[in-house]
């Protein structure tokens, strides 16, 4: 680690940098799996998944970006290469034979839950460790990757689960 002035403890700097680290690697993973759907999508719906997926890279790219600056204002050194994010990203690999904007959609929702389920166990660790900034940078994460897990599971037309009402209540 580089030397700096942040008061975090070393340990918690240490600690906070690989998590963050991880998280980079599987970012990345996911960056280029919503490419691969951006540039493979086929169907009536091409132009709004075209552009839905550009728009979730986009976001991903911010998020890489705030992570990888975290942990250089920590005192790390980001490890962004493709190389790096092969090897230690968490995600499944993307299906590259598929094509219809449903296996598409299915595809990148379950990469981005499983992307989002893992964020949010580090805004736990983060928390725990005492890095309330790292904690904040991944609960950013968290709400944007929910709300494109939203938009791209829309396309799927799915109706909520609702329970049955076992008796109404008199007027």
């Amino acid at each position: 680690m580089y030397k700096t002035r942040n008061d975090l403890p070393v340990e918690t700097r240490a600690t906070a940098i690989r998590l963050l680290g991880e998280r980079l690697s599987d970012s990345i993973d996911l960056m280029h799996q919503a490419k691969q759907a951006h540039w493979n999508v086929k169907g009536p719906n091409f132009i709004a998944l075209h552009k839905l997926f550009d728009e979730i890279v986009d976001a991903v790219e911010d998020y890489m970006d705030l992570m990888a600056e975290r942990i250089v204002q920590l005192g790390g050194q980001p490890e962004g290469t493709i190389q790096v994010a092969a090897r230690l990203s968490t995600l499944k690999n993307y299906p590259l034979e598929i094509t219809s904007e449903n296996d598409h959609v299915e595809a990148l929702s379950s990469v981005l839950a499983a992307f989002g389920a893992s964020v949010r166990k580090a805004i736990d660790h983060s928390d725990e460790i005492g890095d309330k900034d790292t904690a904040d940078i991944f609960t950013e994460i968290s709400r944007g990757v929910d709300k494109y897990l939203w938009f791209t599971e829309a396309h799927l037309g799915r109706l909520p689960i609702r329970k049955e009402i076992s008796h109404v209540q008199a007027a």
